[in-house]
């Protein structure tokens, strides 16, 4: 399809809702987790299960924790997001900024930290909207790890959640990454591979409620 045929069919579309009335979408129902806890744990399951490397922590503990992680990983060439908090890295760690950098460069990459806009308890899926602490969205597919940093308020029970949640990133055209597990594929014979179109690891930490304002100091 050309471009003139896709603006011709999007202006059609335009003109012909342009008189619709609003839709009013009714309040989300309450899912069955209700407390916090519960929907956490769910969360913490579920991303395990499609084999992420989920730990959970106290607020202090974050910036060893990514060490660590990346550590283990082996990685020593780490790019982060400009607008990283500077208290998720520890002084032994060194990073890239996102700045000006290719794709060349970020292949030559080992990992990426990021934050994260929501995390769903039923599918056990992180989603980046590009927002801070995210960085553009090839940061988080080139490089071979992930460490995702996950505040418990973030995690949310169903995806009709998620998607009120990321309401403005749409509204605002902010591109939109769902992330379940370590990227993976399977050919006709269901031999899985990973890492063909994202990071073969994926790490979630996920720092308790009560230690969010204590991760800044």
């Amino acid at each position: 399809m050309s471009d003139y045929a896709r603006q011709e069919i999007l202006a059609r579309i335009r003109g012909a809702v342009a008189s619709a009335p609003a839709i009013q979408r009714p309040l989300l129902p309450p899912g069955p987790l209700r407390q916090r806890e519960e929907i956490v744990d769910q969360f913490v399951e579920f991303a395990a299960e499609y084999k992420a490397k989920v730990r959970r922590i106290r607020g202090e503990e974050l910036a060893q924790a990514i060490f660590d992680t990346l550590k283990e990983y082996g990685a020593r060439r780490v790019v982060i997001p400009v607008d990283l908090p500077p208290f998720w890295i520890s002084d032994g760690l060194e990073v890239t900024p996102d700045v000006d950098l290719d794709y060349s460069d970020l292949d030559h990459m080992d990992a990426v930290i990021t934050g994260c806009a929501v995390a769903i308890a039923e599918t056990g899926t992180v989603v980046l909207d590009a927002g801070h602490a995210q960085g553009r969205r090839a940061i988080t597919l080139i490089p071979d790890h992930h460490v995702c940093v996950i505040f418990e308020e973030q995690i949310v029970e169903s995806v009709p959640e998620a998607v009120d949640e990321l309401r403005g990133a749409v509204m605002n055209g902010q591109p939109l990454t769902w992330i379940s597990g370590p990227s993976a594929t399977s050919d006709i014979e269901l031999s899985r591979v990973e890492g063909v179109h994202g990071p073969r690891k994926l790490a979630i930490l996920i720092v308790a409620n009560a230690d969010a304002n204590e991760a800044a100091k």
